[in-house]
Formats: structure tokens, C-alpha cells, sequence
């Protein structure tokens, strides 16, 4: 099934009216998938139980944040990676540089071989208006 786009026009960042407009392709979900699915779907290739399967799944959601806290890359295999980045605000020099210039954190993942295979093969279909 293809990837469903729609077309946006965007205008230049930090210029004042928006300077050139351009138009882009966005992608558009075409639903979500929780827990549930995920673990009917591993049920149906697998010979683990449903509750089984979502023990797992709730593990990992509850170990993760934990060894991302300590500072570890966490590698899951053929999934990928997770590691933590930050983006801080800078000083003139090196020694003032402290906790406090850290203006926010996020999670970075790093997909897997699989995923990137699958990115390189998806199809594109335009959404008509």
C-alpha cells in the first residue's frame, strides 16, 4: 500500500511574511496502530501468547527510559536504536558552559536495516483535492 501525500505551501522560516513560497509533499496517516495491534500481529507470526507479547511490550516501555536516563544508547536488535540529544544555548567561552545553558532533550532513534530498506522502497500516492 502506498504512502498517501498531500501538497502544503510553506514559506521561508524566520523571514518576515513568509518571504517565497514553496509547495512540498506531506505525508498523511491514514490511521494509528497501538499495542493491541502490534500484539495481534506478532500473535498471528508467533507461538507466544497475546499477554505474553504485551508483558513484553509494557517492559519495554518501563526499562527504556530508565537505561536512556543513565546515559546508555539502547540497541534493540534489527529494530534499531534510541539515544538521548540536547540542544543548549551556547557562551563565549568553554568554562561558562554549564547544566543551566541546556534548553531542552529529546530521544533520537536510529532505525534499523529493516526500516531503512523499507524507506528506500516505499510507494507514493498523491491525495486528489
Amino acid at each position: 500500500m502506498p504512502i498517501s501525500f498531500n501538497v502544503i505551501e510553506r514559506g521561508e522560516p524566520g523571514v518576515e511574511g513568509g518571504g517565497v513560497k514553496k509547495f512540498y509533499a506531506s505525508a498523511q496517516s491514514t490511521g494509528s496502530a497501538g499495542i493491541e495491534e502490534l500484539t495481534n500481529r506478532i500473535e498471528k507470526i508467533s507461538t507466544v501468547s497475546g499477554a505474553d507479547i504485551r508483558a513484553v511490550l509494557y517492559s519495554i516501555i518501563d526499562v527504556l527510559p530508565e537505561l536512556l536516563s543513565d546515559g546508555n544508547i539502547v540497541e534493540i536488535g534489527d529494530l534499531g536504536s534510541f539515544r538521548v540529544s540536547i540542544s543548549s544555548k551556547g557562551s563565549e567561552v568553554a568554562e561558562e558552559v554549564s547544566s543551566s545553558n541546556i534548553k531542552k532533550a529529546k530521544i533520537i532513534f536510529r532505525p534499523g536495516k529493516k526500516f531503512k530498506q523499507m524507506l528506500n522502497n516505499l510507494n507514493y500516492s498523491k491525495i486528489s483535492t
